[in-house]
């Protein structure tokens, strides 16, 4: 391995001095590294760009978004995330501050865990066309815009209707994506190792609306109906788009995956246990 971009996340304290350190790690170990600044905190509004191509992997320095924006561009030309955690949860930047010289070396020498993480694709169409199609690693939100107002969806699941739905929004996510939104609104946490698509609906002005759990061969097909409100689809948090009646969003897992550096299973359980705070015990 020869070349990496280094993302660091401008918003967290210490990434800045963290990124020189790596970059001088990586130029010890004959790996030749770039630096982005990423600014986590206005990606949805601005949009953030960023160019992966020529590189064999990427280190990135921040939080779970940070993780999320990376994944999202490296996830097509098939190279892995090193996720360093400087952020308050760490489903997916599982490598600690303090390990990451160790974890670096072992990734380096072939002896790191490399964990593969299902996306959605999201194809908009209008008046048949398509006018946006994107992919998300946690979720796809179609929700009101800039306010929670009730919206009226349709949703069916390969063709079979599952019925309209009066609601705040509709999120569809990843099992990677379960222990975010989804899980706030509601939804179940699934093991990320599985390919799984979750509808949670948010809100929904419905005591019958319950979150749902598809295979990864089915696609999910929601169209805008008329809704009082302005609606919007909106991909991992990051990526929006305005929607208009009678849209067409047709959802389901992309062909290829993210791939995550040191994200063991493990990882992942101890990450509900000291994040989440679950547990089986009597104080549950």
């Amino acid at each position: 391995m020869k070349h990496c971009l280094i993302v660091v996340n401008s918003f967290k304290k210490n990434a800045v001095l963290l990124g020189d350190e790596i970059k001088a790690f990586l130029s010890e170990h004959n790996v030749h590294s770039d630096i982005f600044s990423y600014n986590g905190s206005t990606a949805l509004h601005d949009g953030v760009e960023a160019s992966f191509d020529g590189y064999e992997f990427a280190v990135t320095l921040g939080g779970d978004g940070t993780v999320l924006f990376a994944g999202r561009n490296c996830a097509p030309i098939g190279i892995p995330v090193f996720a360093v955690n400087l952020g308050e949860f760490g489903f997916l930047a599982g490598i600690q501050v303090s390990e990451w010289r160790k974890k670096l070396s072992d990734y380096l020498n072939g002896l790191a865990f490399i964990s593969e993480r299902s996306l959605i694709l999201a194809e908009v169409l209008r008046d048949g066309k398509t006018v946006f199609d994107g992919r998300g690693m946690n979720d796809m939100l179609i929700s009101s815009h800039g306010s929670s107002k009730l919206i009226n969806l349709e949703v069916a699941y390969n063709h079979a209707l599952l019925g309209p739905f009066k609601t705040n929004g509709i999120l569809v996510s990843t099992a990677t994506g379960s222990t975010g939104y989804s899980a706030a609104a509601g939804g179940p946490i699934v093991d990320p190792s599985l390919d799984a698509m979750l509808l949670t609906p948010i809100s929904s002005f419905s005591l019958s609306a319950r979150p749902l759990v598809f295979g990864n061969e089915g696609e999910l097909a929601i169209t805008v109906m008329h809704s009082r409100v302005p609606v919007s689809l909106t991909a991992d948090g990051q990526i929006e788009f305005p929607l208009k009646e009678n849209d067409v969003i047709i959802l389901g897992l992309s062909e290829y995956k993210a791939h995550l550096v040191g994200a063991t299973q493990e990882n992942f359980y101890a990450a509900l246990q000291s994040k989440l705070n679950w547990s089986g015990g009597p104080r549950a």
